[in-house]
């Protein structure tokens, strides 16, 4: 079998199935398909994750982050409205336990403002008391524009509202260039397109390689685990509680979040996946974990930062050092009130120098156009995101009508 199309979208995720709903929607009649290797759109980053719609408080301004955040938290409230899909808006804490955070807290507050958001207030123990009665510190930022959503739910709404587009269980196998255009090979056929657009997640290193594209960064994996809070333990939580987050990361640390369903989770830490869809419940990935540590840029990450790996990965090991870390911020907690939560696989993209990439990346190839770093916020932006990639696809086809 071998199909026609305008666009092949690789990757039936938030950010994927966004782009389709933006291509769909500027121009009506586009022939899109999204290709999903999974049985279900949403299944990896999308559907495993905390849920938290961020407001763009930690992000440089200018970033690609910071604009499509604060534009993506808008459109996603009002897609969720329009759709009647769970959302509440919450508003969160983030505090600064200790004097060495104070500058930190400074920086955040500087970005939250020159990035725009609206209501952000510095404030003291008093302050801190009055939001969340059960949690302590020196000073906080209360952020009014945050919430909580559940994105597996818009990612299905979207497949749905797609009209047929989106094809499961259909893995990339290969990518070839042919009169101008893309060939896609997937065990169901093949499909031509004059332009592939790569939003594979935790994949899109490889499929980018497959489009003969020489990537300046590698997908290296990283597993966040959450624990649940019991029943008795959950009141001392009302929405969400951020720490002042390590600056040299693009990791939050572990804070507390009261999601769409009334459950408070506690986390994620941040510790090296053993393979790219390494969940709290699946089998380690040697293949996976071979091609990580023969990675230039992995090594030179772990030689700067292994000490902070260790620490997350002792943390993974033991309830008590994750109540701990959990303490800090509400101290009635105990390791007792945990239980087990689910986890996500982060695709963090990491150059070859070592760095952690911290912006959006998105690329270009002859005939193709790839998103190669998405992790959070891009749930939260995804809306944005898509009409974003959707420019791109439009220059493009601008520029090849043009005599």
């Amino acid at each position: 079998m071998t199909d026609r199309h305008d666009v092949i979208i690789v990757g039936g995720g938030i950010v994927g199935l966004a782009t389709a709903r933006a291509l769909t929607q500027s121009r009506p009649g586009l022939d899109v398909i999204v290709l999903e290797k999974e049985s279900k759109v949403g299944d990896h980053q999308t559907g495993n994750n905390s849920g938290v719609l961020h407001s763009g408080l930690y992000y440089k301004p200018g970033s690609l982050k910071a604009r499509l955040c604060v534009e993506g938290r808008q459109r996603m409230v009002q897609f969720c409205e329009d759709e009647n899909l769970p959302m509440r808006m919450t508003g969160k804490l983030v505090i600064a336990t200790q004097s060495d955070e104070l500058p930190a807290l400074d920086e955040l507050e500087r970005r939250g403002n020159a990035n725009g958001l609206k209501g952000l207030t510095r404030i003291g123990p008093d302050g801190i008391k009055d939001h969340e009665p059960h949690a302590v510190g020196m000073q906080a930022l209360h952020v009014p524009e945050v919430g909580v959503a559940d994105f597996a739910a818009v990612a299905r709404r979207l497949a749905d509202n797609l009209d047929g587009a989106v094809r499961v269980r259909s893995p990339v196998t290969r990518i070839s260039e042919d009169d101008g255009g893309v060939v896609v090979e997937t065990p169901q056929g093949i499909d031509r397109a004059s332009i592939l657009i790569n939003c594979a997640g935790l994949h899109s290193d490889r499929v980018a390689a497959m489009a003969g594209l020489d990537t300046p960064v590698r997908i290296v994996p990283f597993r966040g685990e959450y624990h649940l809070l019991t029943e008795v333990a959950a009141p001392l939580v009302k929405e969400l509680i951020y720490p002042v987050p390590d600056p040299r990361f693009p990791f939050l640390g572990v804070h507390f979040t009261r999601r769409v369903n009334d459950t408070v989770e506690v986390g994620p830490n941040a510790v090296l996946a053993l393979g790219r869809e390494h969940y709290r419940n699946r089998s380690a990935n040697w293949s996976d974990v071979w091609e990580t540590v023969r990675y230039p840029g992995f090594l030179r990450l772990a030689s700067h930062h292994w000490r902070t790996g260790s620490t997350e990965m002792w943390r993974s090991r033991s309830r008590r050092l994750y109540a701990r870390s959990a303490q800090r911020l509400v101290p009635e907690i105990r390791a007792e009130h945990f239980t087990a939560g689910g986890a996500g696989v982060r695709a963090q993209a990491v150059s070859a120098d070592g760095k952690l990439v911290d912006d959006f990346s998105v690329v270009e190839g002859p005939s193709s156009i790839h998103v190669l770093n998405a992790p959070s916020p891009a749930a939260t932006a995804s809306l944005a995101i898509g009409d974003h990639i959707a420019a791109m696809a439009e220059a493009r086809a601008e520029h090849h009508r043009r005599p």
